[in-house]
């Protein structure tokens, strides 16, 4: 068992509570539907970068362990969701882990399949946010992305790195690390001091006639 699958597995299952969070948070779902969140919540993302990378079966298809992550992941957030939704910053921590795991594996899987590595670090971002962003979709809340935050951002810097140091060392698991620690780093901060990109355009324009 290597250390990607665990992490892929662990990061999984992270996805899966923090979209079973986000289900219950302002409504009351049955089990069907908090299950149905959770699934969309982490596999999303790496589904859509396996379909535009053509690599079929998808991951969640040919592995039922991810199907079994999500499940735990599911469980652990009903056994624990009066504790975990008090805790804000937990679901901010799921989040986090998930994207840092899901943006470096799917980096690195993109990089397997000869993709350029500009393209490389796109299709890890697409891994990590395009499942929170069906999440905020199906529980109508606006995507995370569409956010003054530092969010797909954090991941498309953290690809970067990643493809950067990984032409140097050969250390795969320290660079797989060193990738995911970079976009927590990012998204800790930018959550601390408030930190955002420029607008796209400014409010006077948006305003002006």
């Amino acid at each position: 068992m290597t250390t990607q699958y665990i992490l892929e597995i662990f990061g999984t299952g992270f996805f899966a509570i923090s979209g079973a969070l986000a289900a219950t948070d302002k409504s009351k779902p049955d089990w069907f539907g908090v299950t149905f969140i959770g699934f969309i919540t982490s596999i999303g993302g790496g589904s859509v970068r396996d379909l535009l990378l053509g690599s079929y079966p998808l991951g969640w298809v040919k592995d039922v362990n991810f199907v079994y992550s999500i499940i735990a992941g599911i469980v652990i957030a009903s056994l624990f969701f009066k504790t975990l939704i008090k805790l804000r910053r937990t679901f901010f921590l799921f989040d986090t882990l998930g994207i840092a795991m899901f943006t470096i594996l799917g980096t690195e899987k993109a990089l397997a399949h000869n993709i350029h590595p500009l393209v490389a670090a796109i299709m890890g971002m697409f891994s990590a946010v395009m499942g929170g962003v069906l999440r905020d979709v199906l529980t109508n809340e606006i995507p995370v992305i569409f956010k003054k935050e530092v969010y797909a951002t954090a991941c498309f810097a953290g690809a970067l790195f990643y493809i950067l140091i990984d032409s140097f060392s050969d250390s795969r698991n320290l660079n797989i690390i060193s990738g995911m620690l970079l976009i927590f780093i990012i998204r800790i901060l930018a959550i601390k001091y408030n930190l955002s990109l420029p607008k796209f355009r400014k409010d006077e324009e948006v305003n002006s006639p």
